[in-house]
């Protein structure tokens, strides 16, 4: 089940965090993501995936003042339950909420680590930064092209 954040999945998010960080996330990066579920999670449509009543993955995604583009953001799914679709289920929710909205391209970065899994879902990488999130952490920015 995908639902809408509430202030209470704070922490279960942030386990979420934890349980990624490194390769997936740069530690320093924790407080950023905190301050984000704080102050900034309602603007971003953030959600969270639920199995057997517990939360196993959460993301966002944003509409630019345009209305011409999506951006995802802190997109992760529990590490012992990666590649049983729940990463999938969250991108697909959030692709058909920007399709709903107009968007023509959803945009992402993410690191060298994930890049391989949004290319499944048929994202192209734009870029790529050594070192963009830390040492030895790539940032890649991605996009995917839904609008004609």
């Amino acid at each position: 089940m995908i639902r809408a954040y509430r202030a209470d999945d704070r922490d279960a998010c942030l386990a979420l965090f934890d349980g990624n960080s490194a390769p997936y996330f740069a530690p320093s990066e924790r407080a950023d993501f905190a301050h984000f579920l704080d102050h900034e999670a309602a603007a971003w449509g953030f959600q969270v995936a639920e199995r057997d009543r517990r939360i196993v993955g959460c993301g966002g995604m944003a509409i630019d003042a345009e209305g011409r583009a999506a951006h995802l953001c802190w997109g992760m799914v529990e590490r012992h339950v990666h590649r049983q679709g729940i990463g999938t289920a969250l991108v697909r929710t959030r692709l058909d909420q920007a399709t709903e909205a107009g968007a023509r391209a959803v945009r992402l970065d993410t690191s060298q680590h994930s890049r391989a899994f949004y290319e499944r879902l048929g994202f192209v990488s734009e870029g790529v930064t050594a070192d963009g999130y830390g040492p030895g952490l790539d940032r890649v920015d991605m996009v995917l092209t839904i609008g004609g």
